[in-house]
């Protein structure tokens, strides 16, 4: 089983990568990020922001929800990032229509690599990584960078299974976390 162990938020220097996730509640959202500074590490600082003002859902633009959480939890990081990690696709189907993953970057100018767990309709082949034995893949996808190298350190991201660990590990703040506006998980540094 995958353990990250949690380091003081100053320990993490620029072109760190932050993955993203975010769980909505009744009413509001806790937006979750790890920044950890190797692809294959699994030390990492937690960020994380509660989100009032949150969007409805609305088929096919997921980003229009998804991208303000995003957002908030990113006014909150001081360091500069390398790479931001998103549970979803950068692009979508085979006309590569953007997805959550390229309004980041077309916001942030930070390269982009989106993990998706689900096929989406005409998903190129090429976007699949197989990790962990697992005979089902994730859809890998990216912009700002090269596409091949995102599918390449996905593979070698920590953990021994199919989602790679600190997205799992994202996932796992984001869920369990009852928050203020915003906090630290650890109590080290109140900001990174």
């Amino acid at each position: 089983m995958f353990k990250a162990k949690q380091i003081p938020s100053h320990q993490i220097k620029d072109n760190a990568i932050l993955a993203v996730d975010v769980d909505y509640r009744d009413g509001y959202a806790i937006a979750a990020g790890v920044l950890f500074q190797d692809w294959d590490s699994v030390e990492c600082a937690v960020i994380t922001a509660r989100i009032d003002d949150v969007q409805p859902y609305e088929p096919g633009a997921f980003y229009k929800r998804e991208l303000p959480c995003i957002l908030e939890l990113l006014k909150h990081i001081k360091i500069k990032l390398g790479c931001i990690i998103v549970d979803g696709f950068v692009r979508l189907g085979a006309d590569q229509h953007d997805g959550l993953g390229a309004y980041v970057h077309h916001v942030t100018q930070i390269p982009v690599v989106g993990v998706a767990k689900t096929y989406f309709e005409e998903t190129p082949d090429l976007t699949k990584v197989f990790r962990g034995g697992s005979k089902k893949p994730l859809y890998v996808t990216s912009i700002g960078g090269d596409e091949e190298m995102a599918r390449l350190v996905v593979e070698v991201m920590a953990g021994d299974h199919r989602i790679p660990g600190m997205l799992k590990y994202v996932d796992y703040i984001c869920r369990n976390q009852d928050l203020r506006p915003f906090s630290c998980v650890h109590t080290q540094q109140p900001v990174v």
